[in-house]
């Protein structure tokens, strides 16, 4: 049997399918009720209008949306934060400035490895011609 500590509350439980205990799971299912039920009335609801009235946090809301037991078609001004900048947005984990900033760093990170690469090369050919040139003088 694999038991585990809750992460969320600390107790020891038998793990199975989910990753939180029991207890934890009746009370995220109430905190998903009290959301769904504010959205119903609410529609135009942001998400800090949904945390205040709810108490449910705002990561626990936007594991809802992102598990897809939130939808978004159901409204219009729910948006999440990026996990990197905070800006609020619909869809992805990051926002559009961030993945630009990302993809532009990981194509600069490819160039540099390309140079150093081009480097190590030239190092190692003008250290055979030294390597030849010490063996002719023996």
């Amino acid at each position: 049997m694999n038991v585990e500590n809750c992460p969320r509350c600390g107790k020891i439980f038998a793990k199975n399918f989910r990753d939180v205990c029991p207890a934890c799971i009746r009370e995220i299912d109430k905190e998903y009720e009290l959301c769904s039920t504010y959205l119903r009335e609410q529609k135009g609801a942001v998400i800090t209008e949904l945390h205040e009235a709810t108490g449910v946090s705002i990561k626990q809301i936007t594991k809802f949306i992102k598990e897809g037991r939130i939808s978004l078609l159901n409204a219009p001004n729910l948006m999440y934060p990026c996990e990197v900048c905070g800006t609020l947005i619909r869809e992805n984990n990051i926002c559009t400035n961030c993945r630009a900033r990302l993809l532009k760093d990981t194509q600069h990170m490819h160039e540099d490895e390309a140079r150093n690469a081009a480097l190590r090369a030239e190092e190692r050919v003008s250290y055979k011609g030294i390597d030849k040139y010490k063996n002719r003088q023996n």
